[in-house]
């Protein structure tokens, strides 16, 4: 009885393993689009020269975020994010996470950016990292690289590792200086002498983290000895700072959307983007206002596609590259970047109702879509002039729900995620450009 049953389990096998890689070849196959698109896949049978009607209908795979990033980690060697073991085990990171637990079951903002650098479920904030060195594996080094300089067993520069943690830590010091608060005697932190304790303690703490890994990753930089590295992600520590100075924001710095209507100017042809052969130029900010899309593009391309793209950049710089192949991963980077921050933006509205203790962005691309979509909503905005507290975010979380803003969120998020895929045709076909594409597949499904 036992072997019948084992002999009809393995005809059942035999019958679905075709079928399963004649599936697993439709979706390498397929295009960019159609994988992120919500369509179901159908197949249809073919009865005496006629094709049938569909039958079975097949959702495209998902793609485990962990699973694609542990793979990523394997390829290049060891784990890329900043909170590895070799950093757990330095003096002043244990110096900090000693002071931050006092700041334990206060409300300052500061704990909210430790909890998700440590863990925030599937949208891991320590990937930058790992995304430079794929770039890097994935584009290979010139022939005249000393084999000094190469990490043979990871298939990279020690130049382009050290490169990698130097990214990390700018966007860490990045989000930990975010998390200051500004203590004003007209908010409720600097009125409560509690309140205002905690908060000044947290403002303390961040200072002196976010001002000590900059301060190293400057030092680290110093050392790659490659002048126009430097120049290259010194000026995207620049960019951070120009984003800091789009449009109104409230008293905590908090930025805050344009009044539609306030400018109305034409869309740019060639796109937001810094300039082609020079991306140290600033970008030209006042040629975007007032376009929902472009704005958007414009704040998250200073304040994170900038560092991501010219880190990528920079990379195959130290590897000798041809510019044009630099040029590719700079776009790649910034694209990438903007899914992801497309893909963050429209995770608060993934459910009908918003959590508790639960905010936005203000010029979230959900919230300037529907702007546009709907201009009588500002009013409800304009109490946040003075704090964003102030704001109703669920009467504007459902608006939002009733409304196109999240579809076109969406679109905005497959297509920036078919650039990337596009750039990352131009690169070889190793493991690392299949785990580029397995971490922005896996983006997808998050």
């Amino acid at each position: 009885m036992y072997r019948s049953s084992g002999l009809r389990i393995m005809q059942q096998l035999r019958r679905r393993i075709p079928a399963d890689m004649q599936a697993v070849q439709m979706v390498r196959a397929a295009p960019a689009l159609q994988t992120f698109t919500s369509q179901r896949w159908t197949s249809t049978t073919t009865v005496s020269g006629k094709h049938a009607s569909p039958q079975v209908t097949t959702p495209p795979p998902r793609h485990d975020w962990n699973r694609a990033v542990s793979e990523a980690e394997r390829i290049v060697g060891y784990p890329t994010s900043f909170l590895s073991l070799r950093w757990l085990l330095s003096d002043e990171i244990a110096n900090v996470a000693l002071h931050l637990r006092k700041l334990v079951g206060s409300a300052h903002p500061l704990m909210k950016t430790a909890k998700h650098l440590l863990y925030n479920g599937k949208n891991t904030m320590q990937a930058w990292g790992l995304i430079v060195l794929l770039v890097s594996k994935a584009a290979g080094h010139a022939p005249s690289v000393p084999d000094v300089e190469q990490d043979k067993s990871a298939g990279v520069l020690h130049s382009q590792r050290a490169l990698a943690e130097v990214t990390e830590m700018i966007r860490i010091s990045h989000l930990v200086h975010n998390s200051v608060v500004n203590l004003q005697s007209s908010t409720q932190a600097g009125q409560d002498v509690d309140t205002y304790d905690d908060m000044s303690f947290g403002n303390k703490i961040g200072l002196l983290t976010g001002d000590y890994l900059l301060g190293h990753s400057s030092a680290e930089l110093a050392n790659l000895r490659n002048q126009e590295v430097v120049e290259l992600i010194s000026s995207a520590v620049r960019d951070f700072s120009e984003s800091e100075f789009i449009g109104e924001r409230d008293e905590q710095n908090n930025p805050l959307p344009y009044k539609p209507g306030t400018f109305q100017r034409p869309s740019l042809s060639v796109g937001v983007d810094f300039n082609e052969h020079d991306v140290m130029t600033p970008m030209p900010i006042a040629q975007v206002l007032g376009n929902p899309e472009e704005e958007w593009e414009c704040r998250n391309i200073l304040n994170a596609g900038s560092l991501l793209g010219k880190s990528c950049q920079a990379s195959l710089k130290l590897a000798g590259q041809s510019e044009e192949l630099q040029r590719h991963a700079y776009r790649f980077g910034k694209h990438l970047a903007l899914a992801w921050q497309a893909c963050l933006d429209a995770e608060p509205f993934q459910c009908p109702q918003l959590p508790l203790d639960v905010t936005f962005s203000l010029v979230s691309a959900p919230v300037l879509f529907h702007l546009e979509h709907d201009p009588g909503m500002y009013s409800q905005l304009e109490a946040g002039k003075q704090s964003v507290d102030n704001i109703d975010y669920d009467k504007i979380h459902k608006a939002i729900l009733a409304g196109p803003a999240l579809t076109k969120t969406k679109e905005l998020q497959r297509k920036h995620t078919a650039a990337a895929l596009s750039v990352l045709q131009h690169f070889p076909a190793t493991d690392a450009r299949q785990a580029l594409e397995n971490i922005i597949l896996a983006m997808q499904d998050l």
